[in-house]
């Protein structure tokens, strides 16, 4: 029985690679052992449709965020 990620869905966090800050380059997986509390408020972020998974043409997936909001911060 496969489970459904809060963050990547029905793709394996260990897939989805991020793509901006600090853990750029890391899987979600890595990023969700290493910094949980960073995890949960991406979390959030997806729930506000402020994050989002892309597949590029390497068939890879990435984790990148709304590129407005990088310029607000």
């Amino acid at each position: 029985m496969s489970t459904v990620s809060p963050l990547t869905g029905v793709i394996a966090e260990n897939e989805v690679i991020i793509d901006f800050g600090a853990y750029e380059g890391q899987s979600v997986l890595d990023l969700k052992n290493v910094d949980p509390d960073f995890y949960h408020q991406l979390v959030q972020e997806k729930e506000n449709d402020n994050i989002a998974i892309r597949r590029n043409k390497d068939k890879s997936f990435r984790l990148y965020m709304n590129p407005l909001l990088a310029r607000a911060n």
